[in-house]
């Protein structure tokens, strides 16, 4: 009977947290140290990212990558980017779960550091802390799969 028991658990699914890091850490201060005494208001644009690997059946990383530039006209006045990655356990998950998984739940879990450390480093380099929005990840998957399916309907005529 615990033989049974341990085998109905090992079918249960199963989602863990292995390991939240920073994959890859930027910081480019161009013009530094004559950035430093403009008085204009810079521009701040952000791009964000995400992929995902399976590292082994049932393991995966995912990676946020988060890239803020800061410009005063044509002059950056700096440039940081972040690859915050994670490494998940995911077991006995259908497919179609592990996809919204991957695109959805972990990069919520791994944003909230990008964040922080891009924040972190900003503030650092000598200029005011950058603070990112939330950012609603299941909206992004859903643009995501509807650009595929556009695109393989696109390809299939």
């Amino acid at each position: 009977m615990a033989e049974e028991q341990a085998a109905a658990q090992e079918q249960q699914p199963a989602f863990g947290i292995e390991k939240v890091y920073v994959k890859d850490l930027s910081l480019e201060i161009p013009h530094a140290p004559q950035i430093f005494i403009q008085r204009e208001a810079p521009q701040v644009s952000i791009e964000l990212s995400n992929a995902t690997a399976q590292l082994e059946e049932g393991i995966y990383e995912v990676v946020v990558t988060v890239t803020v530039t800061s410009k005063i006209a044509d002059k950056t006045v700096f440039l940081v980017e972040v690859a915050q990655a994670g490494i998940f356990q995911i077991r006995n998950v259908p497919q179609e779960n592990i996809d919204i998984i991957l695109g959805v739940t972990c990069p919520n879990i791994i944003f909230p550091y990008a964040r922080e450390t891009i924040s972190d480093v900003v503030t650092r380099a000598g200029f005011p802390p950058v603070l990112l929005n939330p950012v609603n990840f299941e909206a992004l998957y859903a643009q995501q799969k509807q650009e595929q399916a556009k695109a393989n309907g696109a390809t299939t005529h």
